[in-house]
């Protein structure tokens, strides 16, 4: 095994491949539980009101766990996160507050501002940043307006109730730091942002998920874990687990100037508090005392009730209350370790430099090739975004919809109601997560975006995300893959085999030309079932005309397209069609990839280039079998309606969805097809007896190298075409990027008419106004990344071909000519301006918010959002989705 001695963090990565070892702690709490669909027993299932977050608090949670800045063992065994009280609200700050999905005027969105500012894939040193204002939160102020507004108006943010405005609040950073695989430092530093002294109520929290009110466990109520004060006088909590065995959390207790009593420890248990939550509690209750909520009750509502005097249970904080001066701070030490020390901070300070030091080491070597202060920044906090996004995720189907033994019985409705036709999946791992507040659950198409910048971090990790996906307690029988926990039948793109190509591709340059084909093979041969799946259930005629439905694309076209048409009949999408080629594409060449080591990979791979030409035929109509989804007069890819009645027609709505045949795109070059004899005889035998599929494929001679091939669905007319619209600043191109939807849909709205109703699509740039997926999403003209990402991905191949001999104008009309490469560049520096400082020192992410661009402690703290508006490269939907927008990390690389 290859040494790393000068970089401890990359030594740690190569000797702990798995979640085990130095990986086994790390920040796998969710930011929500409470709304999901996981803890919802509702009748009809409404997960956002069946758990709220006002129940949260008293609700001991079935399938996981929430917290602030949270840390836990890979299952959540044993939770730690910090909990805030500030004098002055109703209820103490134990989870980040939002608005579930019927609250926003644009959906569910998390009112809060932390920010993930480091980690390294161990997790040997993390650190986040959350702001506590001094003043009380304003809950119902931000309920009342967003409620007041609608869809046409923006969304109301937290720094818009004048909340931070007299700069009343503390940042509270939270640092980990491992001595040793289970030995972790823990570190709260308060920073009173105030000129004037305050008080703040700091509650570092411990505690276990609750295993044993469900009736299953076999220790039962008498056999529970253990936690309680240690008797040794060490200044510990004991944490005693059966399953992951004894820890202490050592706090501090030295007399400080900021301490202003004692630490003190409260202690409860994680336990559902029957008396405010009757209809949720388990049947058992009784043996229980102290509730969930105890910690909160006792310092809220002064009840000396709540709180066990014994000091044990199953839940514990350490209460300090601070004096920080103004523009002063002051700092919590503790450390949770299975080890005994006599003096647990006498080398603290020591431990969390050496372990920032490496952090150092890592990031500098990875990011070697970027050496632009402020961009190596956004860089940093993309990863550590990307990190902190992990979360143990736990949902058993089959148990779920049958109910617990200790608990009422659930609705009838539920055997036939949500993911009813998703007993086999049984999901229990750590998994990448889009964002742990908005959308703490996977998503099958995110995730391959996401192991793209993660294969730069810890490739084991990467790939082991994509092998998940596909085995067989996730993957459906019949082949299809599990979208996300609201709707798993949905159909997202299939990008897997993208994101698995692009992964192998990553780690192979990594390790200087050695893929890992071990991998490749496994992914390759599950996909096969998902391919399938794909062509029987997707390909209504037979034709090779794909219709797909949702697609992920929730509101790009005229209809909900993951519900029945409105019309009746079915859609021959575009993109679906698109994606699937794309997805013969990728299985090519990962079959050609393994023929190099196994030959018989050949015969997969010309079954998949064949079944490429296929769709490439329908899509270009080549026997004038059905309408085309090309329109000769617009230049552009467009669905195709085919109502039961009447004449199948073209929705001319010019959306990203015909700009996604660009995807499907594959250059051999002579150098591979020379490797492959077998495979090369059945192309040439298609060039020599299929001359209506061999004009698909483009041939071109270059000296002294032979024949390249070009696989692609545009030849170069339509390719031209499509980027003429897509680089047209009146259309798709804007200042940070390409628009999911042409701006010409701005004074031109496109309208349908259906069933005596009109629908229409008109360019937006920033939030929805329409209700469909609950009016959260919108794709109807922001710029999302990982579109943007594969748009610049496939114009970099099709140079590949073209090389310096073709050039192309941009932006459209301007008269300047580039290759493909400049443009895929310079569409690259659109998107990295989004983040990185303008002239003036400020973000365009930020957008209108002057606080966030200018003030020294926020500006430089960096939100990685869902969308952005595209017009002016706000910031928009989910604030920490640093999943697929942690793409700009691949970006900023230059991979």
């Amino acid at each position: 095994m290859k040494s790393h001695n000068n970089n401890p963090e990359k030594e740690r990565l190569s000797t702990t491949p798995t979640n085990t070892g130095w990986k086994k702690w790390g920040p796998y709490l969710s930011e929500r539980q409470w709304g999901t669909v996981r803890e919802d027993y509702s009748e009809h299932g409404y997960a956002w009101g069946y758990l709220t977050h006002d129940m949260a608090r008293s609700k001991a949670y079935r399938w996981g766990e929430d917290g602030i800045a949270g840390l836990s063992d890979t299952k959540q065994t044993i939770c730690f996160a910090l909990a805030l009280w500030n004098g002055r609200d109703a209820i103490i700050k134990e989870r980040l507050f939002g608005l579930n999905n019927g609250e926003g005027n644009h959906g569910e969105d998390v009112k809060e501002y932390y920010y993930y500012l480091d980690s390294t894939p161990t997790h040997s040193y993390m650190k986040m940043l959350y702001k506590y204002p001094q003043n009380a939160f304003p809950y119902s102020k931000l309920v009342e307006e967003n409620h007041r507004r609608s869809r046409l108006q923006s969304e109301y943010e937290l720094i818009e109730t004048g909340i931070f405005d007299n700069d009343e609040y503390f940042d509270v950073y939270v640092e980990y730091a491992k001595a040793s695989e289970e030995d972790i430092l823990i570190k709260i530093t308060v920073h009173n942002r105030n000129r004037q002294e305050v008080m703040l109520n700091v509650l570092p929290t411990i505690w276990f998920r609750n295993t044993w009110s469900w009736g299953y466990e076999s220790w039962e109520w008498k056999y529970k874990p253990q936690m309680y004060a240690s008797e040794d006088k060490d200044n510990a909590i004991v944490v005693k687990h059966k399953n992951i065995g004894n820890f202490k959390l050592y706090y501090e207790n030295d007399k400080k100037e900021a301490f202003q009593i004692v630490p003190e420890l409260l202690f409860c248990d994680n336990e559902t508090n029957p008396r405010r939550l009757p209809h949720l509690a388990n049947i058992n209750y009784t043996k229980a005392t102290y509730f969930k909520d105890g910690i909160h009750d006792y310092l809220i509502l002064g009840d000396k009730k709540t709180i066990n005097p014994e000091l044990k249970g199953t839940k514990a904080s350490i209460r300090y209350l601070l004096k920080v001066s103004g523009h002063g701070s002051a700092t919590v030490k503790l450390r949770l370790s299975n080890k005994e020390h006599q003096q647990p901070f006498a080398a603290f300070d020591e431990i969390f430099a050496n372990r920032l030091k490496e952090a150092d080491i890592f990031y500098d070597e990875l990011s070697k090739n970027v050496t632009e202060p402020d961009m190596k920044r956004v860089l940093r906090q993309a990863y550590a975004g990307m990190l902190w996004n992990k979360q143990y995720y736990y949902y058993n189907v089959n148990q779920w919809l049958k109910g617990d033994p200790a608990m009422p019985p659930v609705p009838k409705e539920r055997s036939r109601g949500r993911n009813h036709k998703w007993k086999h999946l049984y999901n229990s791992n750590l998994i990448s997560m889009p964002d742990k507040w908005e959308y703490p659950w996977y998503a099958a198409w995110d995730l391959a975006f996401h192991c793209v910048p993660l294969a730069r971090l810890d490739p084991h990790f990467a790939k082991r995300q994509l092998v998940l996906m596909l085995r067989e307690y996730y993957m459906h029988p019949n082949g299809q893959l599990p979208a996300y926990e609201w709707h798993f039948s949905d159909v997202n793109p299939p990008v897997h085999a993208w994101g698995a190509w692009k992964v192998y591709n990553i780690e192979k340059q990594m390790n200087n030309g050695k893929g890992d084909t071990d991998f490749l093979a496994t992914v390759f041969h599950k996909l096969l079932m998902n391919f399938t799946w794909w062509v029987n259930q997707k390909d209504a005629e037979g034709n090779n005309l794909f219709e797909g439905g949702f697609l992920g694309l929730d509101n790009i076209g005229v209809f909900d397209r993951s519900n029945s048409l409105p019309t009746g009949g079915y859609m021959e999408q575009a993109d679906g069609t698109s994606w699937m080629a794309m997805y013969c594409l990728n299985m090519l060449r990962i079959s050609l990839e393994l023929a190099q080591e196994k030959p018989y990979y050949q015969e997969t791979a010309s079954k998949f280039f064949e079944h490429f030409l296929s769709i490439a035929s329908a899509m270009f109509n080549m026997g004038k079998e059905h309408i085309d989804l090309w329109d000769e007069e617009d230049e552009f890819y467009y669905d195709i309606l085919h109502p039961p009645n009447g004449m199948s027609h073209r929705l001319k709505v010019r959306s990203i969805v015909g700009i996604i045949p660009l995807f499907a795109v594959e250059v051999l070059t002579p150098e591979l097809l020379e490797k492959l004899p077998d495979f090369t005889r059945r192309l040439d035998w298609v060039l020599k007896n299929r001359p209506d599929l061999a004009s698909l494929i483009s041939r071109w001679y270059e000296l002294g190298r032979g024949e390249s091939r070009l696989l692609s669905l545009l030849r170069i007319h339509r390719m031209k075409c499509v980027l003429r619209r897509m680089l047209d600043e009146a259309e798709f191109l804007s200042e940070y990027g390409i628009r999911s939807l042409s701006k010409h849909h701005l004074e031109k709205p496109y309208q349908y008419y259906a069933n005596g109703r009109t629908y229409s699509v008109s360019y937006l740039p920033g939030e929805s106004d329409s209700s469909m997926f609950g009016g959260n999403s919108n794709w109807r003209g922001p710029i999302w990344f990982p579109i943007n990402y594969l748009i610049i991905e496939s114009l970099q191949k099709f140079h590949e071909y073209y090389g310096d001999m073709q050039k192309f104008e941009y932006p459209t009309g301007s008269g300047k000519m580039f290759t493909l490469k400049e443009i895929a560049q310079m569409l690259t520096d659109r998107l990295i301006k989004i983040f990185v400082q303008d002239e003036q020192g400020t973000r365009v992410v930020f957008g209108e918010y002057e606080k966030m661009k200018k003030d020294p402690h926020f500006k430089d703290n960096i939100l990685f959002y869902e969308y952005f508006n595209g017009d002016t490269g706000k910031g928009l939907g989910a604030s920490h989705q640093t999943g697929w927008t942690g793409l700009i990390a691949s970006l900023i690389e230059g991979y």
